[in-house]
């Protein structure tokens, strides 16, 4: 019996519920979701006709077509989030941009919803960056707080110092480097994360 026997063993269904944890974790997943799901009723209520009881309440108006390529494209901007991650900032502004057009063009933006959506989608998109540049900006953001010899912009600790983890130049000891480097990954596993600042 080997290591690899629970994994081989796992169900179908937990092999596909990694699969796609691992694929959602390398691209803007609810930034892409959110655009889709704004495009849906931006689209859709300038064509439908609601029932209330007896009574018809059709939407249609001469908008209806730009309505229409709103939410075509909204949808197309997801899609672009999800399968092409280079393109996430256009997609996110142009998402904000079509959001807000919406509110004159299709019905209040598909009834405030299309446009809460759409804007919420492409703020995460503009937000979001991939794990190795959320990794380079922890070390850049580290270096500006560190001067080159590893002490701090505001002063180092004196030499007759006994803080632990310091040496006699205030440097800290490359064993604590390594612990504060290790959490750097701003909490997104392997894949990309969202800007904390």
């Amino acid at each position: 019996m080997s290591a690899e026997t629970p994994v081989q063993s796992a169900g179908t269904f937990t092999r596909a519920r990694l699969r796609f944890r691992d694929w959602r974790g390398n691209r803007p997943f609810w930034a892409g979701l959110f655009t889709l799901i704004g495009g849906v009723p931006i689209a859709y209520f300038p064509y439908a006709t609601l029932k209330l009881g007896s009574m018809s309440l059709a939407m249609a108006t001469t908008a209806g077509a730009g309505s229409l390529i709103i939410g075509v494209l909204l949808f197309t901007l997801g899609l672009t989030m999800w399968f092409q991650q280079a393109t996430r900032v256009f997609a996110g502004v142009a998402a904000i941009v079509l959001g807000l057009v919406s509110l004159v063009v299709s019905n209040i933006g598909g009834f405030i919803l299309g446009f809460l959506f759409s804007l919420i989608g492409g703020a995460l998109s503009v937000s979001w960056v991939p794990a190795d540049a959320s990794a380079d900006g922890a070390k850049t953001r580290r270096s500006r707080k560190h001067g080159p010899a590893g002490g701090t912009h505001e002063g180092t600790a004196p030499a007759d110092s006994d803080a632990a983890g310091t040496t006699d130049a205030g440097a800290p000891e490359p064993g604590e480097q390594l612990t504060e480097s290790a959490g750097a990954d701003n909490g997104s596993g392997n894949g990309g994360g969202y800007r904390a600042d």
